[in-house]
Order: C-alpha cells, then sequence, then structure tokens
C-alpha cells in the first residue's frame, strides 16, 4: 500500500474522531491489500479504485464505531468482511462472528483472519435463518443487508433479551421502519458523515419489543 492511501485513513480516521494508532491503520490497509488481491478471482466488491475502498468500506464502517455496543457482536451478510473486520480490527476486545452464506467470501475471511491474526474475529458460513449459536449476541450488525424487516425476522432468534439491532443505511429508511415498528423499537437513528463520500448514510438501532 502506498503513502497516499496511508494518509487517506489516517486523515479519514480523524475525521470522524475514530482512535487508531499506526499498527491498527497498518492492519487495515493490509486486509484492504487482501481484498484488492482476492477480488480479482472471488468479485467481493464492485468497487475497485484503492482510493474509494478507503472511503466506501474502510471509513464507511468505521464510522459506526462510535455507536456500538456489546461485548459479543455479529454481522450478518458479511459479504468480504464489512464493517466486521474493521471493527475487529479497532475492538481487539470484543469479540465479533461474521456470517455470510457464500462460500467463495468466507473463505477469503478466514485467510484475512489468520494473515492478521484476528483471535477476536469467527467466520460462519451459513444462512442465517438456520444459524444458530449457543450464546446468544448483544448486538447484530448488517451493512446493506435488504430490509430492516428481512434483518428482523431472520436475526432474531440470534439477538439476546435488550440486545441491539444495529443497521447500516444509505437514505433514511421511513418506510422499512414503519414495517418494523410492530416487533421493535426504535432507539436511534444516527447520521453518518464518511469523509470524502457525499451520499445519505445512517445507522438505525433498535431493539425487540
Amino acid at each position: 500500500m502506498n503513502d497516499a492511501l496511508g494518509s487517506q485513513l489516517a486523515r479519514g480516521c480523524q475525521s470522524l474522531d475514530v482512535a487508531t494508532d499506526a499498527v491498527t491503520q497498518r492492519q487495515l490497509l493490509a486486509y484492504l491489500e487482501l481484498m484488492i488481491k482476492w477480488n480479482r478471482a472471488y468479485n467481493l466488491t464492485a468497487v475497485r479504485e484503492p482510493t474509494q475502498m478507503i472511503t466506501r468500506h474502510l471509513l464507511d464502517s468505521l464510522a459506526i464505531a462510535p455507536f456500538l455496543s456489546g461485548q459479543r457482536l455479529l454481522d450478518v451478510g458479511t459479504g468480504g468482511g464489512l464493517p466486521g473486520v474493521p471493527m475487529s480490527l479497532l475492538f481487539p476486545q470484543r469479540e465479533f462472528h461474521l456470517l455470510d452464506s457464500n462460500g467463495k467470501k468466507t473463505r477469503f475471511l478466514f485467510q484475512v483472519k489468520t494473515a492478521l491474526c484476528l483471535d477476536n474475529m469467527t467466520v460462519h458460513q451459513a444462512r442465517v435463518e438456520s444459524f444458530h449459536d449457543e450464546v446468544l449476541f448483544d448486538a447484530v450488525l448488517s451493512r446493506a443487508f435488504a430490509s430492516l424487516q428481512d434483518m428482523v425476522q431472520g436475526c432474531r432468534h440470534l439477538l439476546r433479551k435488550g440486545g441491539h439491532f444495529l443497521a447500516m443505511k444509505g437514505a433514511f429508511p421511513e418506510q422499512e421502519l414503519l414495517a418494523v415498528e410492530r416487533y421493535c423499537r426504535l432507539e436511534a437513528v444516527h447520521t453518518l458523515h464518511v469523509p470524502g463520500l457525499d451520499e445519505h448514510r445512517h445507522l438505525v438501532v433498535m431493539t425487540l419489543r
């Protein structure tokens, strides 16, 4: 990774007020480098330009860091590991589980876990509806994972009592919120400002009623 990308990431983290040391930033760039390499064969993301990947993948994921809650978290439909991998790097004291049904993507994530020594990250290949774990999760995260209604119906069996759904969205999802209001209590909708991205971003925080 070149110095320009490192500087872009460092400036973005500072703008987000997300505390990252030099080691964490190097690991984030190493993750990006793995994604670029594997993307040629595995089609992990349609975004292929490295500076755009910094903005649209790393900084977009890091923007939710101030609002993360819980010790044991599940990233559903994680794809190439977003936001789960950046969160695992940023919060090594927390436990992250990354779930996806696509075998190519989970193979990539196993490689990331090994290469970056992410002992706090566990990878699962399964459909969310059929996935079960012995211990329920404090929070369920999603980024571009269908609708809020699909998220709630598919993941509610994985959330502990009082746990949070954290759904990353683009535009304010007014109609989606109406569709789940009988099942969920809306705790907050945070407007996210991703450095270098002139698009709407929101984080929806909900609990089950």
